[in-house]
C-alpha cells in the first residue's frame, strides 16, 4: 500500500479534547496538538484541529494521505442510548434471550436489582421459522410465511437477524437478510454470522443488536466526516480505530460499527507497546487519565492483553478489544459532598462543556482539575502551553464553597480530592495486575494523557510501584499509539474439536477457510501480499469446563500432531499461570479458532527528538503537599538535557501536560524522550 503524500494525522477524539499526533514523513518529525472537542459534531473539532496543525507546523492540507482517526462515536451512542429504532429477528421460541441474559447478580444484596439493560424491546422482537442443529445440519427449513410484511410494519430503522447455531451454518441468516433487503433496499441489517460466529447465544444476539442499531449513527457520521473533506486539497485516505487496537477501512466501519467500542482507548495501549519495546521494559501498566476518564491496560512481556469478549454499559460484545478498565475518574470529575456529609469524586464529569471552574465556560462545581489548581501543581498561565489562561480566583471561590460544606479549608479541601481520586485510580491499577496474578512491584507504571501525569508518582507509591514512566507528548499519546496502528481484520469460526488426530482434519479445513477469508479481505483493502501476515489462535478449555483461555498458534497453516501437542503445553501454561493449577491428564477442546489478519502500512520512522536550546529550569513556585507550602522546582520539559537530575518535590512542564514529581521521587531523561521516576530507598 503506497502513500505518495508525506503527511501522517492521527486523530483521538476524547470527551474534552480532540488530540492530534502528526508525522511528516519529508523531515522525520512527530508534532503533537490539542483542540476542544465539538461534543454536537466531533467531526468539526478534527477538521478544526488539523487546520490548526497545518498553520502552526507549516504543512498543507494537501499534503495529508493518511487520517488514523480513533472515535467515541459508537461508545457515546451507546450510552446516551442514542441509537436506531432496531428490530431483532431470531428462531421462533428465542425472542427472549436478551432479557433472559446469564442470570447473574451484579448486586448480590440487592432487594430491587436494575434489570440488565435491553435494546429492542419485546414487541419489536420477531421470532423466525426454522431451526438449525449444533452442527449446523438443517432439522426445520426456513418459512418467511408474512414476516416481511409484519417487520415492515414495525418500521425499522434497522434489524439484527441472530437465528440459532448461525455460527456453524450461516445459510438461513443469509436467505434472510436477502429477502429483507429485496424488499426493503437501503435497510440496514446485521447478521450474527457476519458479526460474530461464535458460541454462547446471549452474547452472539446482544453483539449483533450492538451493530446494527449503531450502522445508522456510525454511518451518519462517516458522512459528515466525507462532507468536510475535499477543501483546499484535503482528501486523506481515512482509517478508523478499532477495539482490537488495529485500522480498519471506512467500508468495514460502516459494516461493522460495533468494532470501534473501544476505538480511542486502544490507541494508548498500543502506544504502551511500542514504548515498552523502545525502553527495553517488557512489563508496564499502562494509565491514561483524560479529562473524563481513567483507562488501564496491561503489557505483560511487551505484549498488550486482549480478550474476545467485552462489555459497554452493562451489555456484552463477543468481539476481540484491547483489554482494559475504565473508571470515571480524570481532570473534569467533579467533587461534591453526599447528603451524609461525605465528600465524592466523579464518576460525573464536566466533560468539554462547561469543563472545570477554572475554564471560565460557566462551570461551577470543583473538579480534580481546579483542586491540582489550586495546590500549585497547574500553572493558570502556561496551561496547553499557555494557549488557555485558567481562572484562578474562580477555582478558589468554588474550593471555598465546598470546604465550608465539608468543615475544611481550601487547601485541605483539594487535598481531599487528591487523596480519594489517587486512592480510586490505585484501586483500578490493584485490580488490573491482581486478576491477572501479577504483582505490582513487577511493573512500572507508564502514565500518560493530559492530567496523569499530576498523580502518577502518589498512585505508584500507593501500589508499592517505584518506577514511573511519562513518555513523550503524553498529552496525546493514545493519538502516538494510533500514528503507528495496522490494518487489522479479526475472524472467528466456532467449532468442537477435542485434541488429538482425529481432529487435525478438521482444523486443517477450518483453517484453510478462515485464512482464505482473511487474505481477501486485506486484498479488498488494498494490502499488497507482502504486506499481510496472519497468525492463528484457539479458544481453549478442559472439557467440562465453561469458558475457555485464548492460546495463540502462530503462523499455522496444516497442523500436524507436533504442533498440536505444543498447543495443548501452551494452554496447560497458561491455564497454570491464571489459576495456579493444570490438569494434563483432562481432555482438552478447541472451542473456536481464531484469525487476525495485520496489514502493515507504511511506517516512516521518526527523527530522535533534541532538546530546545533554553534553560531547563523554569523558576521554582509554590506548592501544597502533606499539609503545608513548599518550594518546588519547575523544569521545562522540552528542554531537559541527558545529564540533568530531577528531585522532588518538583512540577516538569510541557506544551499538553504537566507532571508532579512527589517527595522521595528522583526523575531523569532517558531513551525515546522519556523521563524514567524512581522512588528513592530511602525516600
Amino acid at each position: 500500500m503506497q502513500q505518495d503524500r508525506p503527511v501522517r494525522i492521527a486523530v483521538d477524539i476524547g470527551g474534552t479534547f480532540t488530540d492530534l499526533q502528526i508525522l511528516d514523513a519529508r523531515h522525520g518529525k512527530i508534532w503533537a496538538w490539542k483542540t476542544p472537542t465539538t461534543p454536537q459534531d466531533p467531526s468539526e473539532g478534527l477538521l478544526l484541529g488539523v487546520r490548526e496543525a497545518a498553520a502552526r507546523f507549516g504543512f498543507a492540507l494537501a499534503d495529508v494521505g493518511l487520517l488514523l482517526h480513533g472515535t467515541t462515536i459508537a461508545t457515546n451512542a451507546v450510552l446516551e442510548r442514542r441509537l436506531a429504532r432496531g428490530v431483532l429477528l431470531t428462531t421462533a421460541g428465542f425472542e427472549d434471550v436478551l432479557e433472559i441474559t446469564r442470570h447473574v447478580r451484579r448486586d448480590i444484596y440487592g432487594l430491587a436489582p436494575d434489570p440488565f439493560p435491553c435494546l429492542i424491546p419485546r414487541d419489536r422482537r420477531m421470532g423466525v421459522a426454522e431451526r438449525l442443529r449444533a452442527d449446523g445440519s438443517v432439522e426445520t427449513k426456513l418459512a418467511l410465511g408474512d414476516l416481511l410484511a409484519r417487520l415492515a410494519a414495525l418500521r425499522p430503522e434497522a434489524v439484527a437477524v441472530c437465528l440459532l447455531h448461525a455460527y456453524a451454518n450461516p445459510a438461513h441468516e443469509r436467505a434472510l437478510r436477502d429477502a429483507i433487503l429485496a424488499a426493503q433496499p437501503g435497510l440496514p441489517v446485521s447478521i450474527s454470522s457476519d458479526i460474530s460466529p461464535e458460541i454462547r447465544e446471549y452474547e452472539r444476539s446482544s453483539t449483533t443488536v450492538l451493530n446494527a442499531l449503531l450502522v445508522p449513527v456510525v454511518r451518519d457520521y462517516l458522512q459528515r466526516l466525507a462532507a468536510r473533506l475535499g477543501q483546499d486539497g484535503f482528501e486523506p485516505r481515512i482509517f478508523l480505530v478499532q477495539s482490537n487496537g488495529g485500522v480498519c477501512s471506512l467500508e468495514t466501519a460502516a459494516e461493522q460499527p460495533a468494532r470501534l467500542l473501544l476505538s480511542g482507548p486502544s490507541g494508548g495501549a498500543l502506544a504502551a507497546s511500542r514504548i515498552a519495546q523502545e525502553l527495553g521494559r517488557p512489563n508496564l501498566v499502562a494509565v491514561d487519565m483524560g479529562g473524563t476518564s481513567y483507562d488501564v491496560s496491561v503489557v505483560q512481556e511487551g505484549r498488550v492483553s486482549l480478550v474476545t469478549q467485552g462489555e459497554v454499559d452493562g451489555l456484552p460484545v463477543r468481539l476481540p478489544m484491547v483489554e482494559m478498565r475504565t473508571i470515571g475518574a480524570g481532570g473534569g470529575s467533579i467533587a461534591m459532598v453526599e447528603a451524609g456529609g461525605r465528600l465524592t469524586v466523579g464518576p460525573r464529569s464536566a466533560g468539554a462543556r462547561p469543563g472545570p471552574v477554572a475554564y471560565g465556560r460557566g462551570g461551577t462545581e470543583p473538579t480534580v482539575t481546579d483542586a491540582n489548581l489550586a495546590l500549585g501543581r497547574l500553572d493558570a498561565d502556561f496551561f496547553l502551553g499557555g494557549t488557555m489562561t485558567l481562572d484562578m480566583p474562580a477555582t478558589h471561590r468554588a474550593l471555598a464553597r465546598l470546604g465550608a460544606a465539608l468543615g475544611l479549608g481550601e487547601e485541605a479541601t483539594a487535598e481531599g480530592i487528591m487523596a480519594l481520586t489517587n486512592a480510586s485510580l490505585a484501586a483500578a491499577v490493584r485490580l488490573s495486575l491482581f486478576e491477572k496474578g501479577l504483582h505490582p512491584r513487577d511493573f512500572a507504571l507508564l502514565s500518560f494523557g493530559g492530567a496523569g501525569g499530576l498523580h502518577a508518582t502518589e498512585v505508584a507509591e500507593e501500589m508499592g510501584m517505584t518506577e514511573v514512566i511519562f513518555p513523550r507528548d503524553p498529552g496525546t499519546l493514545s493519538a502516538y499509539g494510533i500514528l503507528f496502528s495496522d490494518l487489522v481484520q479479526d475472524l472467528a469460526r466456532s467449532r468442537l474439536f477435542t485434541l488429538g488426530a482425529d481432529a487435525l482434519p478438521g482444523l486443517g479445513a477450518l483453517i484453510e477457510e478462515l485464512r482464505a477469508e482473511a487474505d481477501a479481505r486485506l486484498a479488498r483493502d488494498g494490502v499488497a501480499e507482502a504486506d499481510r501476515a496472519l497468525h492463528v489462535a484457539a479458544d481453549m478449555r478442559y472439557h467440562g469446563q465453561a469458558f475457555e483461555l485464548v492460546v495463540p498458534w502462530g503462523d499455522v497453516t496444516q497442523p500436524d500432531a507436533e504442533s498440536l501437542a505444543g498447543l495443548a503445553e501452551r494452554f496447560h501454561a497458561t491455564h497454570r499461570q491464571r489459576f495456579s493449577y493444570a490438569s494434563e491428564a483432562e481432555p482438552v477442546e478447541i472451542v473456536t479458532l481464531r484469525v487476525t489478519a495485520t496489514g502493515r502500512l507504511p511506517r516512516p520512522a521518526p527523527a530522535v527528538p533534541q532538546p530546545v536550546d533554553r534553560p531547563s529550569v523554569k523558576g521554582t513556585r509554590r506548592i501544597f503537599a502533606h499539609g503545608a507550602w513548599h518550594q518546588a522546582v519547575v523544569w521545562d520539559r522540552e528542554a531537559l538535557r541527558p545529564d540533568d537530575i530531577l528531585e522532588g518535590p518538583a512540577i516538569i512542564e510541557e506544551a499538553f501536560a504537566t507532571h508532579y514529581l512527589a517527595r522521595g521521587w528522583t526523575a531523569r531523561p532517558g531513551a525515546a524522550g522519556a523521563i524514567i521516576a524512581t522512588k528513592d530507598a530511602a525516600g
